[in-house]
């Protein structure tokens, strides 16, 4: 079968063209993303919410991470707790991988006063995460304000090894050694605090019971 020069030219032309066209689409596609973004900024440090959230929609797509993280973010800011956990379910389903959207929707079960949720995010996060310091800090509070000591003393220490001078996990740490009996580990996290926060009430609070 005998196939012309012309014919081959025509069709590698039309092959060229097609690229050409798809890869405009893609990079039109990428500086409207580029462009709504930027807008969002700006909306935003003018604590215009609601613009922001609208430019962004007219680009949105479920399939995107960023677009529906930013969506997340600024739905919160703008009260929008319901939809703003929507977009954060749809990063973590995108990025299973990823704690940042599990970090994100916390914020809005928080306003909601979804306790529950909020832990399940926490402990989601470990899965992830084991040696996460915050995670397992917040862990340590939830057990903590429950007067479950021993298991707060679990979340604790472990942020507390990876940050052995942060005052938040000395403190609490002190606290909860006192609760758990504890009085020479409580002493001596107590001294660590002051070490930190001199004259720090709470510390002296807790040497005072311990003498």
């Amino acid at each position: 079968m005998h196939i012309s020069i012309q014919f081959l030219r025509r069709t590698v032309s039309v092959i060229i063209l097609g690229f050409i066209s798809v890869y405009s689409v893609k990079a039109q596609t990428q500086k409207e993303l580029q462009d709504a973004f930027t807008k969002s900024y700006t909306q935003e440090n003018n604590k215009g919410y609601e613009d922001a959230i609208k430019t962004l929609n007219a680009v949105y797509s479920d399939k995107n991470y960023e677009v529906n993280l930013r969506l997340g973010w600024l739905n919160y800011l703008a009260g929008k707790n319901d939809k703003a956990i929507a977009h954060y379910k749809i990063c973590i389903k995108l990025m299973p991988s990823s704690t940042e959207a599990h970090w994100g929707i916390i914020n809005p079960y928080s306003l909601k006063e979804d306790w529950v949720s909020v832990e399940k995010t926490y402990l989601s996060i470990l899965k992830l995460d084991p040696k996460n310091s915050k995670a397992n800090y917040s862990m340590g509070l939830i057990y903590y304000y429950r007067k479950n000591y021993t298991t707060a003393k679990k979340y604790f220490d472990v942020a507390l090894n990876l940050y052995p001078f942060d005052y938040n996990s000395l403190l609490m740490s002190a606290w909860t050694s006192y609760f758990l009996g504890r009085m020479q580990d409580a002493k001596v996290l107590f001294n660590k605090v002051l070490l930190n926060q001199p004259n720090d009430a709470s510390a002296l609070e807790g040497l005072s019971l311990i003498k």
